[in-house]
């Protein structure tokens, strides 16, 4: 991956998305397709309805292997490693010892190595925080992440289009399990995750050969090109987190209503652990919680000041108006007593105080492939 002048990485796809007529932002240090001409709510739609194509080649990926491999990812993440079987995929969280993110990640485990999948503005962070435990683990540690490209195939229609293209028994690739071998003659792993609710796979190939696993993906119209504009729209209507808003290094898996990727049995020590004991405990004192603006026109973004009772508790973490959903949502951190649907809250929207009600996540009920 090259750096521009204004020192932007570009992911190998840049100049294929430039011709397509993508609109170009900064993202997480990269400069990345925020939409396409044809608008977010035509890709939004697309996902929910058909099938879209996203690269997502920004993110990082890391490659743990040698004989301590499985017991050191234990360590340093907080679900359950030895859970997996090989052609396994898990989504867990890299803590901080007060058991807050320092990332959320996904762990693969093949036959004979680990990789974990980490959030492009994290790379560095999660890097150094990993080697930072490496000492007396057997292990060695491989950032792959610009060797590495990554395209995510969404919505109802992706098991059609990627059987299309590869002699792999896709449809007998289960939700969070992940085959081996050439999607339109690219070598790729196929991996059945993704961040939209909806059904897809994550095709994880070289970087050099990703300009042709697209082409065979998106050529004559088979599918449409995804920014990160409806990538957002998506995921938020999923209930899905977002790393710098929903979860941070201040809020923890329990607040965030993630219990499930904290395995505090597991029989491993892991970062974390003990501070995650005591909140279990006590007991978590505020948790996240979705709303939607019941005024209209009137759409809660990220950071404005959210009330309760007349008392600012927190900021809104995500907001934006959803296609799909048709309304401005959004995700806030409640007290936990409060912190359930039905609850009347205000947004200080630009001077304005505007009334929302919460309600559960996710907006949209996930249809993926169980």
């Amino acid at each position: 991956m090259t750096t521009t002048p204004e020192t932007l990485k570009r992911t190998p796809l840049h100049d294929v998305h430039v011709a397509l007529g993508a609109k170009m932002v900064p993202f997480a240090g990269f400069e990345m397709p925020v939409t396409y001409p044809s608008g977010i709510n035509s890709e939004h739609r697309a996902v929910r309805e058909d099938v879209g194509v996203f690269d997502v080649s920004h993110m990082g990926e890391f490659e743990i292997t040698g004989p301590d491999r499985n017991a050191f990812v234990q360590r340093v993440t907080c679900n359950d490693v030895s859970a997996l079987s090989p052609g396994q995929a898990q989504y867990s969280g890299i803590l901080t010892k007060d058991g807050t993110f320092v990332d959320d990640c996904l762990v693969y485990r093949f036959e004979d190595k680990l990789m974990m999948v980490v959030n492009a503005s994290n790379i560095q962070k999660d890097w150094d925080h990993i080697l930072d435990q490496k000492a007396g683990a057997n292990v060695r540690l491989r950032d792959i992440s610009d060797e590495t490209a990554l395209l995510a195939v969404q919505g109802p229609k992706a098991e059609a289009l990627v059987g299309q293209l590869t002699s792999i028994g896709v449809a007998m690739v289960p939700y969070y399990h992940f085959a081996q071998g050439k999607v339109a003659g690219v070598q790729c792993f196929i991996s059945r995750t993704g961040y939209t609710g909806e059904d897809g796979f994550e095709l994880y190939c070289r970087a050099a050969d990703v300009e042709k696993l697209w082409h065979a993906l998106v050529g004559a119209g088979r599918a449409e090109p995804v920014g990160l504009g409806a990538r957002d729209t998506l995921r938020l209507e999923a209930g899905l987190p977002l790393y710098g808003n929903d979860i941070d290094d201040t809020t923890t898996p329990y607040e965030a209503g993630l219990a499930f990727i904290v395995k505090l049995e597991k029989g491993a020590p892991f970062t974390g652990l003990g501070a995650l004991k005591h909140q279990k405990l006590d007991g978590v004192k505020r948790r996240l919680i979705g709303f939607k603006v019941t005024e209209p026109k009137a759409i809660a973004r990220h950071d404005y000041p959210v009330f309760l009772d007349g008392t600012q508790v927190d900021v809104v973490r995500s907001g934006t108006v959803t296609p799909t959903v048709n309304a401005a949502i959004g995700t806030t951190y409640l007290p936990a007593d409060r912190a359930r649907a039905g609850t009347k809250i205000e947004i200080d929207i630009r001077g304005k105080m505007v009334t929302a009600e919460t309600v559960k996540l996710p907006f949209v009920p996930h249809r993926t492939k169980k």
